[in-house]
């Protein structure tokens, strides 16, 4: 699967010292991600929590990228995450998340 770090080289370089650290920690990540998942699936109020935290992280990141002089991969996250979190926040969405399934 290395042939696929030719999309981004810079990422590479930056996880490639770090060897199997980086790897536990994609996994936390990817680990967080489907917890998320299923329990939105479920409408649980803790996976609409778990959902808002995830992307407030993800806007915190892409602005050390605008920082870091990144500034189309910081705009392009910030706009996507910040879509996300506003349709998040929108009483439709929340209020499904209120109500208890049993």
């Amino acid at each position: 699967m290395d042939h696929i770090w030719s999309l981004n080289p810079r990422a590479h370089a930056q996880l490639a010292p770090l060897g199997s650290v980086a790897g536990l920690g994609l996994l936390i990540v990817a680990v967080a991600l489907g917890t998320a998942g299923v329990g939105w699936f479920k409408r649980r109020l803790w996976a609409w929590w778990l959902a808002v935290a995830i992307m407030a992280a993800q806007i915190v990141g892409d602005l050390v990228n605008l920082f870091l002089g990144r500034v189309i991969e910081g705009v392009i996250g910030i706009a996507a995450a910040g879509a996300l979190l506003i349709y998040l926040f929108r009483a439709p969405v929340r209020a499904i998340f209120r109500i208890t399934t049993p």
